[in-house]
């Protein structure tokens, strides 16, 4: 017998981008099934890196003090990028000496370190705790798109017992080699791999070498090899990935075939400085070091996610977190359609906002490995160096859903202390008051979309009450100075860069959909307009 199932959304991959996605749709009310081939949530500490973007993300979920709180128990907080020949010899090179150093000011969050074999379990409590489906040991046998919605036929793993699942939308999430990618015949387009690299995982006692140290990641760079160390809290376990060996001008970048254990042994001495420190290597993952994004992220009823959609080297730690942040800007669309507020039209937007953002992650995750691991590649030969707030905060987004007149200058990145919510650009953050309880102006946002007014756009007020009951469109208007909200700086407008009487249309993702700098052109038809754009309609 094949069981039966009928869900709004499926999702194959429940590692950190399909836990996520479940949970940020369970948050939007849209139930999901997260089907897993694994029989849990990883084993190995991988991503271990949460930007301020991300941890934002998570807020909004209610997941950022437990985060922070495990993140502090694994790893030294705000800790430092340095470069090493050897953890014995000592930091010969800084790239950040404090992670959340002169960041504080953009943001109501902070940059942790957090690794994955932790961080998923957080996850997933969340998403079941909102009401998404987990299924663990769960294989895809094959996917049939129609028309009216996705079949995807599964087969559990332990029993061998099938079931059909039957939704709307399906989600992959499945991972660099994704099965979902190459049945949809989707290929990736970039630079293909050019590492074979291997991570060790090993214990040994590293306390008197790093206690007292501010160091999250150690870059090695010797005669002898290339990669990272990772250390974790009371530093008595580690991994070191492995990029490439021998000489640096001229490198062997495949480490990974014929490995045996004593060469993965000698690779940790060496890279420690010493051979006198005992080591116990508890495993070795193999892995491709590559650049490549899909050439599309969806199709009608498909949408492709996280490492399925875009790989690259693990340097500025911007894949997973470019991976949550795709299914956070998918997550609203598909439950304003499900719900029939917004056409399918909306889903198309998927693919033209996030596509962009994932290529320039990509290109400066690769720049800063030529730089940090493999000069040999050519730096010539890379994009320029980006800085990484822009990267995690400044993204621009350009879609149709974007409602904007004004002028275009095709900046695919900015500054997020000057980017002053223009229009497809995360909206800024500012501290606010609401009922005597401080709050910053990204806790507003999250639900439904968001009018946020200047102190004298009382107008605009009116104006957007009126079009969102006549279109039936939930609008949340807020004003400093009603319902108990206030700006005690009095910057929201300058911030914001509009005028007392002006105000910005904010999406549940929190990206700025339509500003006006002033109340000249306010009128219920205009608000009516923007409304109907921002959710794909025109």
């Amino acid at each position: 017998m094949v069981a039966s199932i009928e869900v709004p959304v499926t999702i194959v991959g429940g590692s950190l981008v399909g836990l996520s996605a479940g949970m940020l749709l369970a948050r939007h009310g849209v139930r999901s099934l997260i089907i897993e081939r694994h029989s849990g949530t990883a084993i190995h500490p991988r991503a271990a890196h949460a930007t301020q973007r991300t941890m934002e993300i998570f807020r909004s979920a209610g997941l950022e003090a437990a985060i922070r709180e495990r993140s502090a128990e694994q790893f030294v907080q705000d800790g430092g990028v340095v470069e090493v020949e050897t953890l014995v010899t000592g930091v010969k090179r800084q790239f950040i000496a404090d992670l959340n150093a002169g960041i504080r000011d953009v943001s109501p969050c902070e940059r942790v370190f957090l690794s994955q074999n932790s961080l998923e379990p957080l996850i997933m409590q969340r998403a079941r705790e909102l009401g998404a489906d987990v299924r663990f040991s769960s294989e895809v046998i094959s996917i049939d798109e129609n028309a009216t919605g996705v079949t995807t036929l599964l087969r559990d793993r332990q029993s061998g017992a099938t079931s059909t699942v039957r939704s709307p939308y399906l989600i992959a999430a499945d991972g660099a080699h994704s099965a979902v990618r190459k049945r949809l015949d989707i290929g990736m387009q970039g630079q293909a791999p050019f590492s074979k690299s291997i991570t060790i995982y090993f214990r040994a006692d590293l306390r008197t070498l790093l206690t007292g140290r501010q160091w999250a990641v150690v870059y090695v760079n010797n005669p002898r090899l290339r990669g990272f160390f990772r250390f974790e809290k009371p530093f008595d376990s580690a991994f070191l990935a492995v990029n490439t060996e021998g000489d640096a001008g001229h490198p062997v970048t495949d480490v990974s075939t014929d490995l045996t254990p004593e060469r993965a042994r000698d690779f940790v001495a060496c890279a420690l400085g010493s051979d006198d420190i005992p080591v116990a290597i508890d495993s070795i993952m193999h892995w491709e070091a590559a650049a490549q994004v899909a050439e599309r992220l969806q199709t009608r009823r498909v949408f492709i996610a996280g490492d399925a959609a875009h790989v690259m080297p693990p340097t500025g730690g911007f894949g997973g977190n470019t991976g949550v942040q795709d299914v956070h800007n998918l997550a609203w669309k598909l439950a304003r359609v499900l719900s029939a507020e917004a056409p399918p039209a909306l889903l198309a937007t998927y693919e033209a906002e996030r596509r962009p953002v994932a290529a320039l992650s990509v290109e400066q995750a690769r720049t800063r490995y030529v730089l940090r691991t493999d000069p040999s590649l050519g730096v010539e030969r890379c994009e320029p160096l980006v800085g990484d707030l822009d990267i995690e905060l400044g993204y621009v987004y350009r879609s149709c859903a974007i409602a904007t007149e004004e002028p275009d200058d095709g900046a695919v990145h900015l500054s997020p202390r000057e980017s002053h919510a223009r229009p497809g650009t995360r909206a800024p953050h500012l501290w606010l008051e609401r009922q005597g309880q401080r709050l910053s102006s990204l806790d507003l946002y999250g639900g439904r979309f968001v009018l946020l007014a200047g102190p004298k756009a009382e107008e605009w007020c009116r104006c957007a009450r009126l079009a969102s009951s006549e279109e039936g469109v939930g609008l949340d208007i807020l004003r400093p100075g009603t319902d108990g909200l206030e700006d005690p700086s009095g910057s929201l407008s300058q911030l914001h860069m509009i005028e007392p009487d002006g105000c910005v249309l904010v999406r549940p993702d929190g990206f700025i959909a339509w500003r006006a700098r002033d109340s000249q052109a306010a009128s219920v038809a205009k608000v009516k307009s923007v409304l109907s754009k921002a959710h794909g309609r025109g």
